[in-house]
């Protein structure tokens, strides 16, 4: 990138890169073209998040997280505000301490505090996977991943417990 000669020209030089990723982007990410991460949450599939220059938008964090028959994800300390739309399965979510059941069909939403939101999915079907599908606004840019609160992986997933918390 070329040196500025102000802060308006900085600006302009912004807004045309935003353009030319909009343009140039990925309009529609297929599930099916995306990999499964192992990670300390747990088994993921990102379809939008701050380091994907790919697509045409960076305004949302989108993923698919599956936890494993009995499983459980990760414990995090996040700002809250995600919301998750339980696709498949059954279990329960602890948020602060609190056990809340959900099943198929349900969302799930972690509230916006002044502190941390501690929170943890469970998967109870011993046979059938839990999926679901979460997003956030991306705000990472403006407030910091920890968004004026605290973003911790306080515990790894029952998936990377099984490997001493590292890739299989």
């Amino acid at each position: 990138m070329k040196k500025q000669e102000n802060l308006l020209d900085a600006l302009i030089d912004l807004r045309d890169r935003y353009r030319r990723q909009a343009e140039r982007g990925i309009k529609i990410v297929r599930g099916d073209d995306l990999p499964w991460e192992i990670n300390r949450q747990g088994k993921m599939r990102w379809y939008l998040h701050p380091a994907k220059d790919d697509t045409a938008i960076r305004s949302l964090v989108v993923y698919m997280q599956e936890i494993e028959p009995g499983g459980r994800s990760g414990k995090q300390a996040s700002p809250g505000g995600i919301v998750h739309y339980m696709l498949d399965g059954k279990g329960y979510v602890v948020v602060n301490g609190k056990k809340h059941s959900w099943t198929k069909g349900d969302c799930v939403g972690l509230p916006i505090l002044s502190r941390p939101v501690e929170y943890q999915f469970f998967n109870i079907d011993k046979k059938l996977a839990a999926r679901f599908i979460a997003a956030t606004p991306n705000l990472f840019e403006v407030l910091g991943v920890d968004m004026g609160t605290r973003f911790e992986q306080l515990e790894p997933a029952s998936i990377c417990s099984k490997s001493s918390g590292r890739r299989r």
